[in-house]
């Protein structure tokens, strides 16, 4: 019997537009909020597991057809969901994992009900849920540790981490906004 290996997709949902975006922050403004905030708005509490099922779903069936439908269809589970963090743990078999990863990264907007515009990040890919969770709980509290630098010091946050850091965070590449622990010359593995 053989073994059906799985890839575990963490996402995070941006929301670059801060009039549609719904915010559970109503009495401060965005000139007020720190900048690490801005866009990790909590979702909408329409959006669920089934919507995001949904939209990679059709995001599949759109770039590569009944071909790539058919390959994700029997393995496609969301195993987390989080609108208030908006955060998300996507199962998918090994060897289509990149078929939704790239559908994730060609979506734009929110589907029907929620009609939102938005930016989905894939984080980490990882062989078990349990990396993939630690990588959800790291990521949170780094983002609440920025969001209280910045609030003290907004350059700060946007220019990454101060020498006099002590919170866990060095090694940390910062590219586009986008966080990396490889080395420069280090090479992802896929398998």
């Amino acid at each position: 019997m053989v073994r059906i290996k799985h890839r575990y997709l963490l996402l995070n949902i941006l929301y670059p537009n801060e009039e549609k975006a719904k915010s559970t922050v109503a009495s401060k403004t965005d000139d007020e909020l720190p900048w690490a905030v801005q866009f990790r708005r909590p979702s909408s509490d329409q959006f669920n597991g089934g919507t995001l099922h949904k939209m990679i779903k059709n995001g599949v069936s759109e770039l590569f057809g009944d071909y790539g439908a058919g390959m994700i269809a029997g393995s496609l589970q969301i195993k987390y969901c989080s609108p208030a963090t908006s955060t998300a743990i996507v199962r998918v078999a090994r060897e289509h994992y990149r078929l939704v990863w790239a559908a994730l990264s060609f979506a734009t907007r929110l589907p029907k009900p929620l009609d939102q515009p938005c930016v989905i990040q894939v984080v980490r890919v990882s062989g078990t849920i349990k990396k993939a969770e630690e990588e959800a709980i790291r990521r949170a509290r780094l983002v609440i540790l920025r969001a209280q630098k910045s609030k003290n010091d907004p350059n700060s946050a946007l220019l990454g981490i101060t020498a006099d850091d002590d919170d866990g965070m060095e090694g940390l590449a910062m590219t586009n906004g986008i966080e990396d622990r490889d080395n420069a010359g280090e090479e992802d593995e896929d398998d």
